[in-house]
């Protein structure tokens, strides 16, 4: 009988830790682009600068995204491009296939983009009978492993060579070796006729510029570029969120994205598109349309907690930085979007805390987050707010109640306090084994899994305050009595020197 797929975080989170290849796989990329990251920041020079340029940007449009959004879209207009608004994933998706049914499509081309597996396009696709393929590597993986993203720029991060050769080979009724430069060749060589079979092909948006209604792609192999020339038809998919004023400030996320998400000085390709093939143009697609989609985004705007997780760029530099991200992976996390952006992503775009309630506990809050972010968002303290808002709608367990009141009824009170510091170091000696305790019981029973619980020191720092400010209070008189001697003796040899001097 086949066992229950884990439905919370922990229960997810406890599957990936007995994992040792996942976690070994995750950890080894992940300390890779967090190395690269450091040395590119490092080599850029102003990089504090820089991010902070680019935090006012994103400040500043999302503060004004009304504005920006409508001169985009009038801009875009102009240059050709049918612009569609969804304000949700099934609106999305109806728009696309509407789209796909006018143009006759049966086959879709796709290059990465991380909107379209949040809306699950794919699978609206294939449910009305039209092929749709990813074109991006990682991607291309998880797609024949019928798998979501594990990283935000690196889907198939979990996976290692021996796993996608026995994938690929699957796809091409033959065992292909675990070489990397024979699988590349081999998708290479499938892509390119899915490239030139295709009806459509479909993109998401890095960055939409406000001034001239273009948007703009980064990507490292080539494969956005064959999918917005070879088709007739391109759909672009933007979060609504993705403007940026003007050209000169794709400068600004030109240099840090990149640089924050491989450790690369440039992204591969970067692409800007102004609109359909013109008369004068030898490749492009006849006909682009661009839906720009809300699906909870519009919740965050005048939010004070959330409105800066509008500004996120999605670079997947907090991924690699996050410690719990790199112990369980992404699919730990049960969303689209992974690691401390996935964390409080998901639940702010719902508005639905008893669903992903535990979400945002998969976090430390250490703060690297926020470190690693190019644009400066506080993820830590957001996530901070989404378990405020869960306790503020009572999604809460009895233990955890009962365990919040005894908290507060101990700290209210130094003498309770105090009490339950001398009770704490009389009860440890029956749990200490080594010097440590490792009993796995209570609320020690998860933390003693991994680690092990350093016992109540011999006196708190309150309790050593008094010998120290004696201490302290000695060193002082001492002091205080060597300066009179000084200044006593140094007035007795002003004295005698005045005598002589007569």
């Amino acid at each position: 009988m086949r066992s229950a797929e884990p439905r919370t975080v922990q229960e997810r989170a406890r599957q990936a830790l007995s994992d040792e290849f996942l976690r070994n796989a995750v950890k080894f990329t992940t300390e890779r682009l967090r190395a690269g990251k450091q040395v590119a920041s490092q080599e850029h020079g102003n990089w504090e600068e820089w991010r902070e340029r680019a935090r006012q940007i994103r400040l500043h449009t999302i503060a004004h995204l009304d504005y920006y959004l409508q001169e985009f879209v009038e801009n875009a207009r102009a240059n050709g491009v049918h612009v569609h608004f969804a304000d949700t994933a099934e609106e999305a998706a109806a728009l696309t296939l509407d789209i796909a049914k006018q143009c006759g499509a049966r086959s879709v081309v796709k290059s990465k983009s991380m909107v379209s597996e949040e809306l699950h396009i794919n699978q609206a696709l294939e449910a009305a009978g039209v092929e749709a393929v990813e074109t991006d590597l990682g991607e291309y993986i998880i797609q024949l492993a019928n798998e979501p993203p594990s990283h935000i720029i690196i889907p198939a991060i979990h996976k290692n060579r021996y796993q996608i050769a026995e994938l690929l080979s699957k796809e091409a009724g033959e065992e292909l070796p675990p070489d990397t430069t024979a699988l590349a060749g081999f998708v290479r060589r499938k892509l390119r006729e899915k490239f030139l079979e295709a009806d459509i092909g479909m993109t998401g948006c890095n960055f939409a510029i406000a001034e001239s209604g273009s948007i703009v792609l980064f990507e490292n192999e080539g494969n956005a570029r064959m999918v917005t020339t070879v088709p007739k038809t391109q759909i672009t998919l933007m979060g609504m969120e993705r403007i940026i004023p003007t050209w000169d400030d794709l400068e600004v996320m030109a240099t840090l994205l990149p640089r924050s998400a491989t450790g690369q000085k440039l992204t591969v390709y970067m692409s800007g598109i102004s609109g359909p093939r013109r008369a004068e143009d030898r490749d492009g697609p006849e006909q682009m349309h661009l839906i720009i989609v809300d699906n909870g985004r519009s919740l965050q705007l005048g939010d004070p907690h959330f409105q800066e997780l509008l500004n996120c760029i999605r670079c997947g530099a907090c991924l690699n930085a996050c410690p719990v991200y790199r112990h369980i992976g992404g699919h730990a996390y049960g969303s689209t979007y992974s690691g401390p952006i996935g964390a409080v992503l998901k639940p702010a775009l719902n508005k639905n805390v008893a669903e992903w309630d535990d979400i945002a506990n998969a976090s430390s809050l250490c703060g690297a987050c926020y470190e690693a972010c190019p644009v400066k968002i506080p993820l830590h303290d957001m996530l901070v707010y989404l378990r405020q808002r869960k306790v503020e709608q009572g999604v809460q367990s009895g233990e955890e109640k009962a365990g919040m009141k005894g908290f507060r009824f101990v700290m209210s009170s130094h003498k309770r306090y105090g009490r339950a510091l001398r009770w704490g170091r009389v009860m440890q000696k029956l749990l200490l084994r080594d010097g440590v305790i490792k009993a796995r019981i209570g609320p020690l029973k998860g933390w003693n899994q991994h680690r092990h619980t350093s016992p109540l020191p011999k006196k708190s720092f309150r309790e050593g305050w008094q010998a120290l400010e004696r201490d302290i209070q000695r060193e002082r008189t001492e002091m205080d009595e060597q300066i009179r001697e000084r200044l006593h003796r140094h007035l007795n040899e002003r004295e005698k020197g005045g005598v002589g001097d007569e």
